[in-house]
């Protein structure tokens, strides 16, 4: 799960496992000898798990009680994130409705952790079930691998925690750190510390040493003597040019690659200068200031921030080695792996043991007391550094110089390497220089300094994206949810919006659009298509329709919404992914109006029991709407000046508290095909009050509902009719009972010598749904064509006929039956034998096929080549 979901509103980053216990069914952890010991052996701190029964050592009580492995199993996937750095607790075990079958459900940090965690977990139960050995710290250290590729960088990570904190959503969008903060057409990017309002000048001269250097220089900026070199014969007369000591570094270098300093000879120089060499064609040989290492950090042309950097170095205590030292430094424990903690743990590679060796020593040589070894040629924090933080005591001069620094580079944010003796006095009294102008700074030794005030650098960059007090980059939202009704009601939305000068984005069960323009085709109502529509910039509006399948697989593609729709709730999809029962399908519908802003409406049926029920758990403001005037439930909201739409005396009406605004008659509405379609009326219905919330006008809306002309480009599959010269074809995508019953309502209006239903078992449907299906089209039908579907979902072509037949047969026993197993034949076959005013009724599941292959044959009839 990556957003809302049904295991938890609030908590987004969850891992769903299905777990089939098998034999262990039978054997909780008190039937197991030794289990507890061993679990007790290996998770000492499992202890803190409070568990149900609400104190510590709670977990331990129900292994000794007895408790099932799923339950363990989710205890263990915690516990192992939080011993390799990842402290995380929330946990669920429960029944999935097979017997010896478990969701364990749990949170994850990152989310490639969290799937080795669950796998991990399971390796781990059943060795402790077993008595055998194993290596835990081999997962932890996987674990803390996984955690460094996938994470955000700190920089990245702090500028995203402090938008998510201003309510600006963000979404990755890459597997680095390209950032989207806000939606659609309010969006902002950074990729860590560069913004999509960053210079891209300043940045090609930041990162060119050469045009830096001459243009501080030009302003009259302290830099230090230097030369540029292309070609090593030139490597002698820049040393004596410059004189030494030299640092020696590549022009197009960034975070201390191939930087050689305090060179003291024309042989060290000619090594560094081979090392800059393999980072950039052209090197920079200048003076080697010497003093402290300072990186003043300016965002938004102001400064904001200084650090006094240090590098790696270990201090002699006259008995440990140089190696043994390192491993003493490394047991700080704010030190870890990567970028796990506030320090990183020094390691000794190749570069190491050479600052060593030139030292005169090796990692074995044993150092003074109080002897100081440098072992790194920078002072990044990466390589094992260290920062103090000074923000407070820069000389304002050194403050002045920072901020017209980053206007002459123009770099909204940088960061500015200086060597000095002393930052609280100006540069040009130290006799100190500015090294480097830096693009993309990194934040860590501002936001986790090793000693000194912690700084929210991360606030001016958010403050320079959002200018404006309250604004978090958010469009407005308009998600769709319901067993029926929901494609219709989505695409009438956004063709309201869409007239009122929106620039629409929506998703639908047939695609994705992006101003009526389709970008992604077949069933795209969940979280990847969401976020496809959100991450558009040209949209300033969104529709999104939210189907039970993409909750359950990763919750939804956005963390709030604006306005929720709720269509109904009636059976269908029941016993997939868990959901048996209509009562747990709400439940997964209710995910969407839970996640409406506080300012928001939740759109409820107020004629739906399960639906109504929901608004108990909502955070935000309650509308209802009815088939109904007089529902009581409507009148109490009315009461109490709530919003709501009715159906009353063959008008679709918006109210505010008791008063009545009528839309239009519902007759003049063409989506009702002159009010023949009750429940298109019903899918109006909530579709004025979105609008009417969004701030819509009434007569905005009414010209919106008169230029909907229900067909098969704007609504395909929703009562798409097609005249041929001596019958009709109605094609819909009915694909459950409610659907089917709501059908029937409108074929029982229609006149028709003979009317044929073209039907098809669903194969993930229950045998009673296929059966109710049978039964529903006996009542409907004078003939029925059973076609299947191209996907049997599971269940075999035998099986599905046999369900509706068994529903038909119980309706009507003599009703005249066909089995075609290809629409294509099936439609075909109906076309060809078709009776003079007879209407054809195809349910279809793969509309856009349906839809081509019923306009190809009304073509062919208006050729005459039909007969």
């Amino acid at each position: 799960m990556r957003g809302p979901n049904y295991w938890s509103i609030r908590r987004h980053r969850l891992i769903v496992m299905v777990l089939d216990l098998e034999e262990m069914e039978e054997l909780p952890t008190n039937k197991i000898d030794g289990f507890a010991d061993r679990i007790r052996e290996m998770f000492p701190s499992m202890y803190a798990h409070r568990c149900s029964e609400g104190c510590e050592g709670g977990f331990f009580m129900r292994v000794d009680e007895g408790t099932w492995m799923g339950h363990v199993i989710e205890h263990i996937a915690l516990e192992i994130q939080t011993l390799a750095d990842m402290d995380t607790g929330f946990g669920r075990t429960r029944g999935y409705g097979e017997k010896g079958v478990y969701n364990v459900v749990f949170s994850y940090i990152e989310e490639s952790v969290g799937r080795y965690a669950a796998k991990a977990a399971v390796r781990i139960c059943e060795a402790l079930i077993a008595g055998e050995p194993y290596d835990l710290q081999e997962d932890i250290q996987r674990m803390r691998e996984l955690r460094e590729s996938e994470r955000l960088g700190p920089s990245t990570g702090s500028i995203v925690l402090e938008a998510q904190n201003r309510g600006i959503p963000w979404i990755r969008l890459n597997k680095y750190s390209l950032v989207q903060l806000g939606y659609g057409a309010n969006q902002k990017r950074i990729q860590a510390t560069v913004t999509s309002e960053t210079s891209s000048i300043g940045v090609e001269l930041a990162c060119d040493k050469e045009d830096t250097k001459y243009l501080l220089e030009q302003a009259e900026v302290e830099v230090p003597r230097g030369d540029i070199l292309s070609s090593e014969s030139a490597l002698e007369d820049a040393c004596k040019y410059v004189g030494y000591p030299l640092v020696i570094k590549p022009i197009d270098g960034n975070h201390g690659r191939g930087i050689t300093v305090d060179i003291n000879s024309y042989e060290e120089a000619l090594v560094a200068f081979k090392v800059a060499k393999e980072v950039s064609r052209r090197v920079i040989v200048e003076k080697y200031i010497t003093g402290e290492d300072y990186r003043l950090l300016v965002i938004n042309y102001k400064f904001v921030a200084a650090a006094k950097r240090t590098p790696a170095h270990v201090v002699g205590d006259g008995t440990s080695s140089i190696e043994e030292l390192v491993a003493k430094v490394n047991q700080d424990p704010r030190r870890g792996y990567g970028h796990e903690k506030v320090l990183t743990a020094i390691t000794i590679n190749d570069l190491t043991k050479t600052i060593i060796a030139d030292a005169g020593y090796t990692t074995e040589s044993v150092l003074k007391e109080g002897e100081k070894l440098i072992l790194k040629d920078t002072a990044n924090l990466s390589t094992g550094g260290t920062a103090e933080d000074v923000t407070d005591i820069v000389h304002p001069a050194n403050v002045s110089m920072a901020e017209r620094i980053s206007k002459i580079i123009d770099l909204d944010i940088c960061g500015i390497d200086i060597m000095t003796s002393d930052i609280s006095q100006p540069l040009s009294d130290t006799g100190g220089a500015v090294l480097e102008v830096n693009a993309g700074p990194g934040f860590r030794m501002h936001l986790a300094p090793t000693t000194g005030l912690p700084r929210n650098v991360a606030a001016p960059v958010v403050d320079k994206l959002f200018p404006q007090k309250g604004d978090t980059g958010r469009i407005p939202i308009v998600a769709v949810t319901g067993t029926n009704g929901k494609t219709t009601t989505s695409r009438l939305i956004a063709h309201i919006a869409k007239m009122n000068g929106h620039r629409v984005g929506y998703t639908t069960s047939d695609g994705v659009y992006i101003q009526n323009r389709m970008l992604m085709k077949g069933d795209c109502t969940g979280p990847t298509s969401a976020e496809f529509v959100l991450k558009d910039p040209t949209v300033n509006f969104a529709v999104l329709e939210c189907a039970r399948g993409g909750l359950l697989r990763a919750g939804l593609g956005f963390k709030k919404c604006d306005v929720a729709i709720v269509t109904n709730v009636s059976a269908d999809h029941l016993g997939l992914k868990g959901i048996h029962t209509i009562e747990q399908l709400a439940k997964v519908k209710a995910v969407v109006p839970e996640t409406v802003l506080p300012g928001g409406y939740a759109i409820l049926n107020a004629d739906d029991d399960l639906v109504y029920e929901m608004r108990r758990n909502i955070n935000c403001n309650l509308a209802l709407f009815s088939m109904d005037e007089k529902n009581p439930r409507i009148q109490a909201l009315q009461r109490i000046g709530g919003i709501t739409a009715i159906y009353e005396n063959g008008y679709v009406t918006l109210c505010r508290g008791e008063w009545k605004m009528r839309i239009m008659k519902a007759e003049n509405i063409p989506l009702t095909y002159g009010g023949k379609a009750r429940f298109m009326i019903q899918n109006i219905l909530p579709a004025i009050i979105a609008a009417n919330v969004q701030g819509i006008s009434i007569e905005d809306t009414k010209a919106a509902l008169e230029t909907f002309i229900p067909s098969a480009s704007s609504t395909p599959g929703r009562l798409n009719m097609f005249k041929f010269k001596n019958f009709d074809i109605l094609l819909d995508y009915a694909h459950n009972p409610a659907g089917m019953r709501a059908l029937q309502k409108f074929t029982d209006n229609l006149d028709a010598t003979v009317k044929v239903g073209i039907i098809a078992g669903i194969g993930d449907r229950r045998e009673e749904d296929n059966n109710e299906m049978g039964s529903i089209a006996a009542e409907m039908f004078d003939e029925i064509i059973i076609r299947q579907d191209k996907n049997l979902r599971g269940k075999s072509e035998s099986d599905l006929i046999n369900m509706l037949n068994a529903g038909i047969k119980k309706r009507d026993p003599n009703k005249k039956t066909t089995v075609i197993p290809s629409e294509k034949d099936a439609i075909t076959h109906a076309v060809a034998h078709a009776e003079k005013g007879s209407l054809i009724v195809l349910c279809s599941d793969v509309v856009p096929d349906a839809l081509d292959l019923v306009k190809y044959l009304r073509d062919k009839e208006a050729n005459g080549e039909l007969t």
